[in-house]
């Protein structure tokens, strides 16, 4: 699918594509695109574009560079704000001041960026502000992400530090911390692509005063943003080692109770020991009381130590 859009008083207008002739597009945002819409493009502006097997390579070289008048740059943006949120590759081409944008998935920050400009007149002037603008939104997307992910772990210390957490509840809280550390990670990746793509084009001395400008507050944001994730990270690892604390706890409870019954359980043991030997000179053996001694002496050697246990609350 293609989207054109144009300028017109200032917004950005979707254009379809026998319009072009007569209004000159600015930017086009290529989702998921057919071989009939790559030959269309290719004929209608004379460039080629990337396919999803090359947009892979993770070395600067093959991700941001300048070839034939044109500008290359290749980013992630993320899918979504939720846990299992993944990180979409988006190819930009940047070619006689029309810039391309070609992607696999249809992205939720994309869609909201073209709402955004159609309100906001004088937002974009050209296609450079296009692309510098959706960096922009990028950062604030991530912004966003993260205090979800700060929402999500206040509600779980919540959980962890006021009450006492069983082992199933335990295991939940885990892999709620999981997801919280894998969401902040692909985040902080992500602001880390994008400093990277800023400062590519920061270097590329195409950008205007205004440009420069604006790009230079979005590497502001995205330091501020670093300093919150490695805070996240930080307050994850706190979660997690309480969490793991209380699941110590729970099992050396479990130990304990066994420590306790094997000690209590020792005496009516040694009792049994004793007489259950064969000697012929063992006066108790004749004795009509015998067996109901033993078996008193061994159910009190059970029951005085349990209940020492229970006034020190080793039981507890």
């Amino acid at each position: 699918m293609i989207n054109i859009f144009t300028l017109d008083h200032g917004r950005l207008v979707n254009i379809k594509p026998e319009e072009i002739a007569s209004r000159k597009p600015v930017w086009l945002d290529i989702s998921e695109p057919s071989d009939e819409e790559r030959a269309w493009v290719n004929a209608t502006f004379s460039i080629t574009l990337p396919h999803p097997e090359h947009l892979r390579d993770i070395e600067a070289s093959a991700r941001f560079y300048e070839e034939n008048d044109e500008l290359h740059v290749r980013s992630d943006f993320l899918r979504g704000k939720e846990i299992d949120s993944r990180s979409v590759i988006v190819a930009f081409v940047l070619s006689r001041n029309v810039l391309f944008s070609v992607h696999d998935e249809d992205l939720p920050l994309f869609q909201l960026f073209r709402q955004r400009t159609q309100g906001h007149p004088n937002l974009v002037e050209d296609s450079l502000d296009v692309l510098i603008e959706l960096y922009g939104s990028d950062v604030e997307f991530s912004a966003d992400a993260l205090e979800e992910v700060y929402a999500e772990l206040g509600s779980i210390g919540g959980s962890v530090l006021n009450s006492t957490l069983g082992d199933k509840a335990a295991a939940e809280v885990l892999a709620s911390i999981a997801h919280s550390e894998y969401l902040n990670g692909r985040i902080r990746r992500n602001l880390m692509d994008t400093r990277r793509a800023i400062s590519f084009l920061m270097r590329s001395k195409l950008l205007k005063p205004n440009q420069l400008d604006e790009a230079r507050q979005i590497m502001q944001d995205i330091d501020s943003l670093d300093g919150h994730t490695a805070f996240l990270f930080d307050k994850i690892n706190f979660l997690m080692n309480t969490t793991v604390g209380f699941i110590n706890i729970n099992q050396n409870k479990v130990v304990r109770l066994f420590s306790v019954a094997a000690v209590a359980l020792l005496p009516p043991t040694l009792i049994a020991s004793i007489y259950g030997m064969n000697f012929k000179n063992m006066p108790e053996l004749q004795w009509e009381y015998g067996e109901a001694f033993a078996l008193m002496l061994m159910a009190l050697s059970v029951a005085i130590p349990f209940w020492m246990f229970h006034r020190k609350g080793w039981l507890k």
